[in-house]
């Protein structure tokens, strides 16, 4: 099981850093451009902010552990990680973007099962 939450944790710093990176580096109207009509409902700091929280949030699911520094921050990151994704369904339902709201339940679950595994039978 604990090669499955290194996957799983894998997995989620992968999606969360390319997602975070990608809101860092790019201006607001390009986003929504891109698809991700979200945006608009929030200011450029704000999605800066969001992308921030994803970029710390997926380094926080990896280096704590692998450096066998503070572990615990491995859980920590991944209950931040769940209640960004909480909100990110919130903003998806509240807009009807119905489609959208899959990405983002499949992220959270994820994320849940590393905290289940990590602050519970399979911690550091």
């Amino acid at each position: 099981m604990n090669i499955v939450l290194w996957v799983v944790a894998g997995l989620l710093a992968a999606a969360f850093l390319g997602a975070g990176v990608m809101k860092l580096t790019q201006p607001k109207e390009k986003l929504a451009a891109s698809g991700m009509a979200w945006t608009e409902d929030f200011s450029a700091g704000a999605i800066k902010g969001i992308g921030a929280l994803e970029v710390l949030g997926a380094i926080g699911l990896i280096l704590p552990a692998a450096l066998d520094v503070l572990p615990v921050l491995v859980p920590l990151a991944a209950t931040g990680l769940a209640l960004t994704m909480i909100g990110a369904i919130v903003v998806h339902a509240r807009r009807g973007e119905w489609q959208a709201i899959a990405p983002g339940a499949v992220l959270f679950v994820l994320a849940a099962f590393v905290v289940w595994g990590r602050f519970g039978p399979y911690a550091f």
